[in-house]
This record gives structure tokens, C-alpha cells and sequence, in this order.
């Protein structure tokens, strides 16, 4: 069985800087990105219907025009900013919600149509609506009787 290698676990399995300082460098280092920027991950609720597969992705206070919606092979990819907002002026103690780029990616099953994907930005919540390809639509064969 293999095991993750744990810079912070000594070798008879103690952590050196105890279980919760240990995951949060763990969380920290997994968010950040080739680039140094935290990337953070929205969530997203997924529905599947014969006509094709929707996606609700929570984006809060995120310009429309900074979501990018990229589908590319057989992966679909959301990337948004939500930037820092704040001045010199602001007497702000202390801030609590996320900043930093958002991204996500999906791998789409054959079935779904590429070309015809829509995205629908309102109330802070992006919808996508990937329709089914027409080949792969549920259809009704009829029965014929003879005789």
C-alpha cells in the first residue's frame, strides 16, 4: 500500500507541527497554482436530463465579463477573478471571503454536443447548458404488429 509522503510527520508518525497547522499547508500549497496564484475551486451542482446535462457553478460577486467559459477537446473550463476590493480609506479589521482566480474544468462525455454550449451568468450563479448530440438523444422505437 502506498502512502503520501508527509513533510511534517516524523518517523514514528507524530506530526511536528501538529494535525491542523500540517493541513493547512497541505490546502495551501494544493491551491496554488504553476503560477504562484491561489486558484480556488467553485462548486457546482450537475443535472442530467434526456436533452442534456446542466451545470449551476456558484461565482458571488464576480463581474460577468471576467467568467471565461473555454471548451476545448473534450473539456469544458470556467475561469473567473474576483479581485480585492478595497482602498486606503477602508477601515477593514478583518476579510473573510475568497479572493483570487476561480477555475474549474470538466471532461464532457461524447454524448454532449460541443458546439452548442450556452452559459447564462445571473444572481451570482453561472448556469451552463450542455445539450445532448441528436444520435445520442433517447428516441421511442415504435412496434409494429403484422398480421
Amino acid at each position: 500500500m502506498q502512502t503520501r509522503w508527509n513533510p511534517f510527520q516524523m518517523s514514528n508518525g507524530a506530526v511536528a507541527l501538529g494535525p491542523l497547522v500540517a493541513r493547512e499547508f497541505d490546502q495551501l500549497f494544493r491551491e496554488l497554482s504553476p503560477s504562484g496564484v491561489r486558484e480556488l475551486v467553485p462548486p457546482a451542482d450537475i443535472y442530467e436530463t434526456a436533452e442534456g446535462i446542466t451545470l449551476h457553478v456558484d461565482l458571488p460577486g464576480h463581474d460577468a465579463k471576467s467568467i471565461e467559459v473555454k471548451v476545448e477537446n473534450d473539456t469544458l473550463t470556467l475561469k473567473s477573478e474576483r479581485k480585492v476590493e478595497r482602498s486606503d480609506k477602508d477601515g477593514a479589521r478583518r476579510l473573510e471571503r475568497s479572493f483570487g482566480v476561480y477555475t474549474r474544468s470538466f471532461v464532457l462525455p461524447r454524448t454532449v454536443d460541443a458546439s452548442k454550449v450556452e452559459a447564462r451568468y445571473e444572481n451570482g450563479v453561472l448556469t451552463l447548458t450542455l445539450p445532448r448530440r441528436e444520435e445520442s438523444r433517447p428516441r421511442v422505437v415504435e412496434v409494429k404488429v403484422n398480421g
